[in-house]
C-alpha cells in the first residue's frame, strides 16, 4: 500500500516518474509520519474605490449598551500598515481583493485615471483582484491598460500625466467575463503553492464579478462582453483547480449581502441578499468566499446557514476601511483544508468632522501608523489634484447627510436631484430624479458653510451627463416600482423639489407606491412630463430600465457640473428639511 506522502506525489508528479518513485514509496521511511497542517494567511479587501486619502467614514461597532462606536477608519496608507501587521503573522500569505478596487474614487485618483490607486496596491503587495461592475466604467480597453500598463489613451483624460504608467503586478482575474471567441477578458483563476517538499501546499483563486454588471455600466464600454452566471462558473473552475493540486479553493467574487441588527463587523445576523442563491448553489470544495459589492461587512460560517457549504464568507466593508484577516491550516498530504477562522480588523485612522461634528480616535482598537511610503507616493497625487480639489465652489447652510436608499438618501438626494432640475429648466424639465446609491460621500461644509471642488467629486465621483426625456404618469410610477421591486437591493429614488411619493413593501411588487404628488396634486397617469435623470440611469442603471429609450432626450451637463452650478446660484444655498419618500411602516 503507497503512504500517503507518495499518494500525493503521484497526483502532482508527471506519469514517467512513478517507476523511480516505487521503490521508495514500497516501505514506511523515517519521517514520513504525518506531517503537521500547514498555516496559510489570507488577507481580504473589496471595494476600495481609489481612496487615497482616508474617506472622512467610520465603521460603527455596537457598545454592548444599545449604542454604537463609530471608528474613524481608512486611507492608503494606514490600510497598507494594517495589511503588513496581518501578513507579519504568517510565514505564507496571499492578499486579495473581491473587486471595485478602481472607480468612483477620490479625486485625486480619478483625475489620473486612478493610476494612483494600482501604484497603492502595487506597493501593498496585492496578488490578485477580482474584476468589479466598476472596473469597467471606463471600458474594457482601458481596463486592460491597468493590468498591462502604458499610456494609450482611451478615455477624455490624459493618461501618465506624472509618470509612466507600468500597471499591475497582480493579476486581474475575471472567469465570468467573455468575449465573442469564448476566451475570458482576463485569467479566471490563479494558484500559489507555499512551503517545499512534504509540506508544500497549493491555494487555488477564482474571481469573477456579478451577473448584473451589464446593469450596473454603460454598455459601451463593455460591447461584446457576456457576463455568465457566478455559480455555474465556480463550479466548472473548481475540479479544474483540482486537477492543478489545489488544496484549498478561494473564491473572490463582487457579489455581496447584508446583516441586520446591531453594527458588527464579525457577525452574519440575518444575512440576506443576492449572493445567497449563488451560494447555496456552489461546490462543495469551495473554502472561502471572499465578497464584495454591497459596501457591507461581516464575517459568516455559511455552514450554520446551510449545512451542506460549509465555507467561510467574509466582506471587509467598503474604502479600506477594513482588512479581513484569514487563518487556513491545510493538511498537505491529505490535500485539504482542516480549519479555517476570519475576523475584520478595523483600519482606525485620523479622527475628522462629519455631519453630526467631531469624531474622534477610539482606545478600543488599534490606531495604526500610516506607511510612510506609501504616504509620500499618495501625497504626490494629492498635492497635484488640489487645483481641482481645493477651488471653493458654493456654500451651503448645513450639512447634507448621507443616508441609505430607503427614503432616496434624504436631503443629499433631494439637494442633487434639484440641482439637476435646476440645470435642465432649458430644456423644459419639470421633474428629476436621483439614484441614492450614486451617492457616494456627504456634503460637510466648512464652519462657513463654504464646500469645495473636493467635496462635491467626493459625493459625485461618476462625471455623469444629465438627460432630459418625456414620460408619462403612468411610466414614472412603473420606474418608481422598479426600485422597489424584489430584484436586487431596494432603493427610492430621490425626487426634486414639489414631488413627492409614499411606499409600502408589504404590498405586491408593481403595486407598492400607493401615493404620488406632484406641485401638491396627485400625479396625472395620461398626462406627459420633462423628466430629467443621470446618464446612468438613463440608459437603465441600477436596474432602472423604464428610464431607456424615452422619447425627444436632450443630453445636458455633468452631473457634478449641475451641482456647481446650483452651489453658485445663490450665496448660501439650503439644504432641503422637507420629507418626499415615505415609507409606510
Amino acid at each position: 500500500m503507497l503512504q500517503p506522502a507518495c499518494r500525493r506525489l503521484f497526483r502532482f508528479g508527471p506519469a514517467l516518474l512513478v517507476p523511480v518513485l516505487l521503490g521508495a514509496c514500497a516501505a514506511p521511511m523515517a519521517g514520513t509520519g504525518p506531517a503537521a497542517p500547514v498555516e496559510v494567511g489570507i488577507i481580504g479587501i473589496n471595494d476600495f474605490h481609489g481612496s487615497l486619502e482616508p474617506p472622512r467614514q467610520s465603521v460603527n461597532v455596537a457598545d454592548g449598551k444599545g449604542g454604537v462606536i463609530p471608528v474613524p477608519a481608512g486611507g492608503a496608507a494606514w490600510l497598507a500598515s494594517a495589511i503588513d501587521s496581518v501578513r507579519g503573522k504568517y510565514a505564507h500569505a496571499l492578499t486579495v481583493s473581491a473587486g471595485d478596487m478602481i472607480s468612483a474614487s477620490q479625486l485625486a485618483s480619478s483625475l489620473y485615471l486612478d493610476e494612483p490607486t494600482i501604484g497603492v496596491m502595487n506597493r501593498i503587495g496585492v496578488d490578485f483582484n477580482a474584476v468589479g461592475n466598476h472596473e469597467f466604467d471606463r471600458g474594457q480597453q482601458e481596463l486592460l491598460r491597468m493590468q498591462n500598463g502604458g499610456c494609450e489613451k482611451f478615455t477624455a483624460k490624459q493618461p501618465c500625466a506624472l509618470e509612466p504608467f507600468t500597471g499591475a503586478r497582480f493579476r486581474y482575474l475575471a472567469a465570468s467575463t467573455r468575449r465573442a471567441d469564448g476566451s475570458t477578458l482576463f485569467p479566471a483563476t490563479g494558484i500559489r503553492t507555499f512551503g517545499k517538499g512534504r509540506n508544500a501546499v497549493t491555494v487555488g483563486v477564482i474571481g469573477l464579478t456579478l451577473k448584473g454588471t451589464p446593469n450596473l455600466v454603460n454598455p459601451t464600454g463593455i460591447a461584446g462582453l457576456t457576463f455568465e452566471d457566478e455559480a455555474e462558473t465556480i463550479n466548472a473552475a473548481v475540479p479544474m483547480l483540482k486537477k492543478q493540486g489545489a488544496d484549498a479553493i478561494v473564491v473572490l467574487i463582487h457579489e455581496g449581502g447584508r446583516t441586520k441588527g446591531e453594527p458588527d463587523p464579525q457577525g452574519c445576523n440575518d444575512f440576506a441578499g443576492d449572493i445567497r442563491p449563488i451560494l447555496d448553489r456552489l461546490d462543495s470544495r469551495v473554502d472561502v468566499v471572499v465578497s464584495g459589492h454591497t459596501h457591507w461587512a461581516y464575517v459568516c460560517d455559511y455552514g450554520a446557514l446551510n449545512p451542506e457549504k460549509p465555507f467561510l464568507l467574509t466582506s471587509a466593508g467598503v474604502y479600506g476601511e477594513l482588512v479581513t484577516d484569514i487563518t487556513l491550516k491545510i493538511d498537505p498530504v491529505a490535500g485539504r483544508v482542516v480549519s479555517k477562522q476570519a475576523r475584520n480588523i478595523i483600519v482606525q485612522s485620523v479622527p475628522y468632522v462629519s455631519t453630526r461634528g467631531p469624531l474622534e480616535n477610539t482606545p478600543l482598537f488599534p490606531l495604526f501608523q500610516p506607511r510612510a511610503d506609501i504616504a509620500q507616493y499618495v501625497a504626490k497625487y494629492v498635492e497635484a489634484s488640489k487645483a481641482y480639489t481645493q477651488r471653493p465652489v458654493g456654500r451651503i447652510d448645513r450639512p447634507a447627510p448621507k443616508t441609505d436608499g430607503s427614503d432616496g438618501g434624504g436631503a443629499l438626494g433631494y439637494l442633487v436631484a434639484y440641482a439637476q432640475l435646476a440645470a435642465t429648466r432649458a430644456a423644459g424639465a419639470e421633474i428629476a430624479f436621483m439614484n441614492p446609491f450614486g451617492l457616494r460621500a456627504p456634503l460637510v461644509p466648512a464652519a462657513d458653510g463654504t464646500l469645495t471642488f473636493g467635496d462635491i467629486y467626493q459625493c459625485q465621483p461618476f462625471g455623469n451627463n444629465v438627460v432630459t426625456q418625456t414620460m408619462t404618469g403612468a411610466e414614472i410610477k412603473a420606474v418608481l416600482e422598479e426600485g422597489l421591486d424584489d430584484t436586487g437591493p431596494k432603493q427610492a429614488l430621490a425626487p426634486s423639489t414639489g414631488f413627492a411619493f409614499t411606499y409600502d413593501l408589504a404590498r405586491p411588487a408593481g403595486d407598492r407606491v400607493v401615493s404620488i404628488r406632484f406641485n401638491g396634486q396627485p400625479l396625472d397617469m395620461a398626462r406627459t412630463y420633462r423628466v430629467t435623470v443621470n446618464g446612468f440611469l438613463g440608459l437603465g442603471g441600477d436596474g432602472f430600465s423604464g428610464f431607456v429609450g424615452k422619447p425627444d432626450g436632450v443630453t445636458g451637463p455633468t452631473d457634478i457640473d449641475a451641482l456647481e452650478s446650483w452651489l453658485k446660484a445663490a450665496p448660501v444655498q439650503a439644504v432641503p428639511q422637507d420629507v418626499r419618500v415615505v415609507s409606510v411602516k
